[in-house]
């Protein structure tokens, strides 16, 4: 073989002339004692070369030829306006065949006419048959920058090409989507803009996050390329295709090295919060905090979603002591940034400034530092006092001017909300306009007969605000309350009635009624008649049945004292109620006028001193007649105070019975729909307060 080559090489020289040719060069032949010791070994890298230069040439040949061939079983394969549902990828004499029959007979005659192709070796693969799939779930996922991957089931009337036709549009240009899911029936109604929204979501989206659609529900899960994508994924995931819901979303947010966080309070109490939050549970948290120190005043949530904030410190607790130091201010910015905390702005009064230095140096959150303060004090303008009413509390904020006013007004309060707890938040400071204890006074009595509400204070202005108890006092509130305010100051209320309905069916009335007396007894104190706290629920549901039934008729029997209980005073009937709604009563009624006993004035008769001169005849006569006639004016003055009876004990069943029907009548009940039983009806001490209906 050796020999053959050097002859062959030796007839290459004189073609080219001694020169040996580019193109057709041979590699030097090894020296004749290698192909002695070799034999013909030596040319088997020659002939590995010419193999591995020819086989790709002709691999590259065969695919083609096959996949030529195996075109027409393809297309047989589409129905009439869809794709064909068999997909055929060529790997040198072998078919890798996936896609999904209608039904086993489509199935079995594409494998069959796929076996009959010339040059075949093998079909690999698996076909299956269309399905019901229920659930019906397709997934996306975002497998790289530019790869996203679709698994699950697709409509089986949707195509491979014909869905990344619909999806191309939301992905960049260089994404490459990768269909490998089944065809499958039971898919949603509007799938395409399902799946269209689902991709669009990917976008923002790092490598690993994916988006599924069960049936008619949506859910997205990955991590945020950056603070704005988060967001942006946030907003539109709000607004989901028509006909879906969004399901699980677990979405996290962006990290960002310079993670800060911000409370500004504007000149009049709006908060703005700025920067960054971890979480969209921290940012409820948050807000919540926010609407409670903003005290009615709006909020702006401007924060952004991201993550950075340094290990150790706990996001709750750093925003609950920045409107801490917030509301030590008037104006200005409470910041945290590269874990430090920082204050800037007006501070709410002198003594503010000590505080918010303490909190800084001694309160601070684990993990945070102080940082600058930068702070000034200027005089309060406005001049603001508050004091809300909630259902179980009463909270008094802003400014007094000394100790002095406020336990006039703490002592104004107790009697008329001795069921809340009372809140004291106010501060001391100066600038207090005129008669501000006056004006507060005025204040809380119009407020203790709201159902929730509060009073604002502003220099020499106050507003109230709230929900009226009864529907029939609501529009009375603005002239009262200017009535009782000082002079300089100036007063408006806006009070909602709260809402009324009518019943127009006597046994619905009835059954209200029952229901508003069912399981409480009113019994008073020995001798009292002061309504007592456990009262007003009841008498406070009889009010409202009655409002809502015009054809209720009440009537209220008093009961009596057991046995050796000590003697009622008379009871001045105004002064007896201890209740919120009746602090404005009126001029008493007749017939309260008339329940009061008389008492009449016992004039001492005048005695003449006697005569010590003897009576003559004539006189004796005289006086004889004249004792007669002192004698029958005598009877006549001593008959009538023979017929005066002793003074009567109170009727106190009858004055118990008037207080709660005055109760009711300021509660709204009309008075020709409600009377106290006449006087001598009673009910028995362990009976309490009867209330019934009358015809």
């Amino acid at each position: 073989m050796g020999i053959g080559l050097l002859r062959l090489q030796d007839a290459a020289k004189r073609v080219s002339g001694g020169r040996r040719s580019p193109r057709f060069a041979l590699p030097p032949l090894p020296s004749p004692p290698l192909l002695q010791k070799f034999g013909w070994a030596v040319g088997l890298p020659g002939l590995a070369l010419i193999v591995g230069v020819a086989t790709p040439f002709l691999a590259s040949r065969a695919e083609r030829r096959l996949d030529e061939t195996a075109g027409p079983v393809v297309r047989a394969t589409a129905e009439t306006g869809l794709e064909p549902w068999l997909r055929l990828t060529v790997r040198g004499r072998d078919l890798i065949a996936t896609g999904e029959a209608p039904d086993e007979a489509g199935r079995v005659a594409a494998l069959d006419r796929l076996k009959r192709l010339p040059g075949l070796r093998h079909v690999v693969g698996r076909i299956g048959i269309v399905e019901d799939a229920s659930p019906f779930v397709w997934t996306a996922t975002r497998t790289s920058p530019e790869r996203i991957e679709l698994s699950g089931n697709r409509p089986v009337e949707i195509g491979p090409q014909a869905l990344a036709a619909k999806l191309a549009p939301e992905l960049p240009s260089e994404t490459r989507i990768v269909d490998q899911a089944k065809a499958a029936r039971g898919a949603p109604p509007d799938f395409s803009a399902a799946s269209a929204f689902a991709l669009e979501q990917l976008k923002p989206l790092a490598p690993g996050a994916s988006a599924t659609i069960a049936d008619t529900t949506v859910s997205l899960s990955g991590e945020a390329s950056t603070v704005a994508d988060y967001e942006a994924v946030r907003e539109a995931l709000a607004h989901p295709p028509t006909g879906f819901t969004m399901g699980k979303v677990d979405i996290r947010p962006a990290a960002t090295p310079d993670f800060r966080f911000a409370v500004t309070r504007e000149r009049g109490g709006n908060l703005v919060l700025s920067g960054n939050v971890v979480s969209e549970t921290a940012r409820e948290a948050i807000r919540a905090m926010a609407d409670d120190a903003a005290d009615g005043a709006t909020v702006d949530d401007r924060m952004q979603t991201a993550r950075g904030l340094a290990d150790g410190i706990d996001p709750t607790t750093l925003g609950r002591f920045a409107f801490q130091l917030s509301s030590l201010l008037q104006d200005g910015r409470v910041t945290y940034a590269d874990s430090r905390l920082s204050v800037s702005g007006t501070a709410l009064d002198g003594q503010a400034i000590g505080e918010i230095d303490a909190l800084l140096r001694d309160g601070r959150p684990s993990g945070t530092r102080a940082g600058p303060v930068d702070l000034a004090a200027m005089p309060l303008s406005p001049y603001r006092f508050m004091v809300r009413r909630e259902s179980d509390a009463v909270t008094l904020t802003g400014h007094l001017p000394d100790g002095a006013t406020r336990d006039r007004i703490l002592a104004t309060l107790r009697p008329r909300f001795f069921r809340e707890r009372i809140v004291d938040k106010s501060r001391i400071a100066e600038g207090a306009p005129p008669n501000l204890a006056g004006a507060v006074e005025a204040g809380i009595t119009s407020l203790a007969m709201l159902a929730t509400g509060d009073i604002r204070l502003s220099d020499r202005s106050l507003a109230l605000t709230g929900d009226s108890l009864y529907r029939e006092s609501a529009g009375r509130f603005e002239a009262d309350l200017a009535r009782r305010m000082p002079a300089g100051w100036q007063a408006q209320a806006e009070v909602k009635p709260p809402p009324g309905t009518t019943l127009d069916d006597p046994a619905a009335c009835r059954n209200s009624f029952d229901r508003a007396i069912n399981g409480s007894r009113l019994v008073f104190a020995p001798g009292g008649v002061t309504l007592r706290a456990e009262f007003y629920p009841t008498l406070d549901a009889v009010a409202s049945a009655a409002k809502a039934c015009p054809g209720l008729r009440i009537e209220v029997t008093g009961h009596a004292d057991p046995a050796g209980a000590a003697s009622a005073p008379k009871p001045a009937l105004d002064a007896g109620v201890e209740n919120t709604s009746s602090a404005e009563s009126g001029k008493p009624r007749d017939a309260d006028k008339a329940s009061k006993p008389v008492v009449a004035k016992a004039d001492k008769p005048h005695v003449k001193p006697a005569d010590p001169k003897p009576a003559s005849a004539k006189d004796g006569k005289d006086k004889a007649a004249g004792d007669k006639a002192a004698k029958e004016k005598d009877a006549k003055t001593e008959a009538p105070k023979e017929a005066k009876p002793a003074e009567p004990e109170p009727d106190i069943a009858r004055q118990r019975a008037l207080v709660i029907v005055e109760y009711l009548l300021q509660a709204g009940i009309p008075a020709d729909r409600i009377v106290a039983a006449p006087a001598g009806r009673a009910n028995a001490s362990g009976q309490g307060v009867g209330l019934a209906l009358r015809s």
